[in-house]
This record gives structure tokens, C-alpha cells and sequence, in this order.
């Protein structure tokens, strides 16, 4: 059982720790003075900080790889505004000294009744062909499982175990609850693209001890992914109208809104519009939690900005934390 986690980090400044990690990245850099170092990153269910190793890791380089368990000694300090870690030792740890579960976050929701609400979206569609289609996926042992345990990225939003299930639940919630207000919307389309946007990343991503891309997530991507699933799946289903399958397939090539954000196609249906802008405000409003929950962690008051949030291109302000902050 861990008895430290990088949340604790705080609590520890200036202090030796031991504790063991998930080993995510490992790389050996230039000293400005001459000779090398060695630059990690670890990380366990709270989070992941930077950690450096500046003498005796040639063993290191050896035995220890990305994805594997670690136990680490080292002194806590603070750089840059934020924790890292200073390695006096390091070495490869065995699967029988951890326990996963500390190792990768997990959604703070429970996975079944997540599952049950979107299959009853689903079953309360009037289209009965994009209904056949989502259940197609749905009811895929491989897909469904895959869907029920992947994350939503690996270090953006939704960055956890059950993370893609929570961020298309959460999406769906907020489509119908929009999808109302305008008319030109079919709110079947709009919900059927929501729940298969994102469905490539069940193989865009691994999350095993720790969360990257495979090697067809980065050759490939999740877009394109997902258009051949979407592919496969309607061909297994023929008859399908084309008309259909035309249009959900567009809603997963354009959901990023902008080819500058890796979208092949840009949103031209009113469903495509709305999921491409909902999809894009949900992303944001978990990264904005998360990243209070980094800022407390790091020690920061409600009235300090957030570090510079790379994917959002600006520091953030948690508005209800500052105004209640004596």
C-alpha cells in the first residue's frame, strides 16, 4: 500500500519521501556544465509530477522503462511554482509490490449506473436505425468494455479511468438538455454522434499502469479511427441508409470545429454545429476543475490564478472559491 501520493507533495517540501510510481516518462538530457541527467515523470492516481536524477542512474537507464512500476527516494521541493522530485534512488518495482488501483485515477462516478443511463438514452430513441447503430457498438463485448474503463485523454480532460464514459454521459446530458432550444436539431443525430465522436479512443489509448497512445493512436488518431468503426459496424448492419451513415460520420470527422484542432471537415449540419460546440464547452469545464484541484494541491490561495493552462492558452480563476475565500 502506498503511504505517499503526489497530492501529498505539499506536505513534504523540503522532506525526503520514499514511495513507489508509475514510471510515464524516462529521457536522458544535457547538463549545461557538461555530462547528462536523467528527467522522469511519476505519477500515481492523485496526479504526476516532474522528477530529476542527476548521479548513479545508469542501472535506471537499464532496468526501468515507460509504463513500469517504480520505487523512488528522493527530496521534495518546489520549481517553477510547482513539485517535483530530486532522486537519490530508484529502482524497477515487481507488480506484487503495488496495488494498481493506486496507480491510475478512476471516474469518482459509479461505471454501471453511468452505463444504464446512456443505454436508456439510446433505448428512447424514435429512430429505430440510429438506434440498431449506437446498440451495435454498445452491445460489442470488446467495444463496451473497452468503453466502460478508457480514458477520455491522456493528460487533458477526463484524464481517468471510466473518464470517456463520464465525458459522453455529461455530453449527452447537456445536448438534451440543449437540443430544445433549437428546432433545426434532431436531437436522435445529435445524441448518436455525442455517444460515437470520441469511440476511436478506446484504441487510440492504452491504460495500463500508465495512460499513452498506442501505436495506431498515433499513426492513425482517434477521428479516423472511429470513421472506420463507424464503417464497419454500418456494413454489418446493411440494410442502413446511406443518408444516415453519411451524416454521423460527419459529426465524428468535424467535432473538433477547426482543422487547426485536427478536424478533417468543418461542422456543416446543425447537429454538427451544436456537438462540435457542446463537446468543446464540456472539455473545458472539466479541464477548469481539474486544474483547481492542481492549484490547491500546489498550495495556491482562491485568489492566485491557475499556472498557465497549455491547452486553454491561459492562466484560469476559480470565481467560487474567490469570492468565498475570507
Amino acid at each position: 500500500m502506498k503511504d505517499f501520493f503526489v497530492i501529498d507533495a505539499a506536505k513534504f517540501e523540503n522532506e525526503s519521501v520514499t514511495g513507489y510510481f508509475a514510471l510515464s516518462s524516462l529521457s536522458l538530457r544535457d547538463r549545461k556544465q557538461g555530462g547528462q541527467y536523467l528527467a522522469l515523470t511519476l505519477g500515481d492516481k492523485t496526479g504526476s509530477f516532474e522528477a530529476r536524477m542527476w548521479d548513479d542512474f545508469a542501472d535506471v537507464v537499464e532496468t526501468c522503462t515507460e509504463g513500469c512500476y517504480v520505487k523512488a527516494q528522493g527530496q521534495i521541493s518546489k520549481y517553477q511554482g510547482k513539485f517535483q522530485i530530486t532522486l537519490q534512488k530508484l529502482r524497477s518495482a515487481a507488480d506484487s509490490e503495488v496495488d494498481p488501483a493506486d496507480f491510475l485515477p478512476a471516474t469518482r462516478f459509479d461505471v454501471d449506473e453511468m452505463w444504464a443511463e446512456l443505454r436508456s438514452y439510446v433505448s428512447s430513441f424514435t429512430n429505430e436505425d440510429l438506434k440498431r447503430l449506437v446498440f451495435a457498438f454498445l452491445d460489442d463485448e470488446e467495444i463496451g468494455a473497452a468503453y466502460r474503463a478508457a480514458p477520455a485523454a491522456k493528460v487533458l480532460h477526463h484524464a481517468w479511468l471510466g473518464g470517456l464514459l463520464e465525458h459522453v454521459v455529461t455530453l449527452v446530458r447537456v445536448c438534451l438538455a440543449t437540443a430544445p432550444f433549437y428546432a433545426e436539431v434532431d436531437p436522435d443525430l445529435l445524441v448518436t454522434g455525442a455517444i460515437l465522436h470520441d469511440i476511436g479512443k478506446i484504441r487510440e489509448l492504452h491504460w495500463k499502469n500508465t495512460f499513452g497512445y498506442t501505436l495506431e493512436g498515433q499513426m492513425v488518431g482517434h477521428i479516423s479511427i472511429a470513421q472506420g468503426m463507424l464503417r464497419e459496424k454500418v456494413q454489418s448492419l446493411a440494410p442502413f441508409p446511406e443518408k444516415l451513415r453519411v451524416l454521423v460520420e460527419h459529426m465524428i470527422l468535424s467535432h473538433h470545429g477547426k482543422y487547426e484542432f485536427g478536424s478533417p471537415k468543418l461542422p456543416m449540419t446543425p447537429e454538427a454545429i451544436l456537438l462540435s460546440a457542446l463537446d468543446d464547452l464540456e472539455a473545458k469545464m472539466q479541464t477548469m476543475r481539474s486544474e483547481f484541484g492542481k492549484a490547491g494541491a500546489n498550495g495556491k490561495s482562491a485568489s492566485e490564478m491557475t499556472d498557465w493552462v497549455r491547452s486553454m492558452d491561459r492562466p484560469l480563476l476559480n470565481t467560487r472559491a474567490y469570492l468565498n475565500e475570507e
